[in-house]
Parts: structure tokens; C-alpha cells; sequence
């Protein structure tokens, strides 16, 4: 029997913050979760959410976007929207059962202006932002 939690990480575009979340679980807590992802809009995976990923060892490059819709009818112990206050008009909203619905908020990184570097070093702030909120709540469900 399947012992894992199932695990819906939403944003707006599904190509950033939420890429990123699966990313993480998958590859740190698969043990513990099936992880999945999606968005109120399709949009190809970021390539700098890829490399900054492939920075930390994961990689996100088969990841594809999918819309919320795809989920509906399905069953997850948590629905973890990311866009929270920065997305209020178009951030998705999960119609199916839910245990537990936690909202984080996180900039979108794809919005992020400036040089490479400094658009680099927000995709960088935001995966690592989002891969400490994973820990904590893990740590907090042990």
C-alpha cells in the first residue's frame, strides 16, 4: 500500500515557484510524497527555473506545465498555492478534496527586471525560499 501524501503545488503559469516545488519534493522526499504541479495558465517550464535547479542537482527539464483542471476529481492530502498576495486576481484555485490548503507567498521570479545576474539571483532567492518552506513543513508533519 501507497503511504506517500499527494501534493499539488499551484501558481499562476506553472513554469517557476511551482516547477521548482515539485522539483524539490520529488527529489528530497519521494519517499515521503507524490508531488505535482499546475497553473491557471500553461507556460512552458522557465529555462532559468531549469538552471537554477540543475544548480542544486535537480532536474526539472521533462517537467511539463499543466493546468489545474487536469487534477480535478483527484484526491491530495495538501494544495499549496505559491503566488498567494502577489497574484490575487489569477492565482488558481483547486475545486477538488483537499486535507489541507496552505498558501505561501513567493515573487514571481519570471517577472524579476534587470541584468542576467540579478534576474539569476532572484530565481535563485525564490527556489531557495521555497525549498526552506518545503523543509520546515516537513519537519513539522514528523
Amino acid at each position: 500500500m501507497n503511504n506517500k501524501k499527494r501534493i499539488l503545488f499551484l501558481c499562476t503559469s506553472n513554469s517557476c515557484r511551482s516547477q521548482m516545488a515539485e522539483g524539490i519534493v520529488r527529489h528530497f522526499y519521494n519517499d515521503q510524497f507524490e508531488a505535482y504541479s499546475a497553473g491557471s495558465k500553461v507556460t512552458p517550464v522557465h529555462p532559468l527555473a531549469i538552471k537554477v535547479m540543475n544548480e542544486i542537482g535537480i532536474d526539472i527539464s521533462k517537467q511539463r506545465s499543466k493546468l489545474v483542471s487536469e487534477f480535478f476529481g483527484q484526491e491530495f492530502d495538501y494544495v499549496i498555492t505559491l503566488c498567494g498576495g502577489y497574484a490575487k486576481n489569477s492565482c488558481p484555485v483547486f475545486f477538488g478534496k483537499a486535507k489541507h490548503e496552505l498558501h505561501w507567498d513567493f515573487i514571481d521570479p519570471a517577472e524579476a527586471k534587470g541584468n542576467q545576474e540579478e534576474i539569476l539571483a532572484v530565481f535563485r532567492s525564490v527556489r531557495d525560499e521555497i525549498k526552506n518552506k518545503i523543509a520546515e513543513l516537513v519537519r513539522q508533519l514528523k
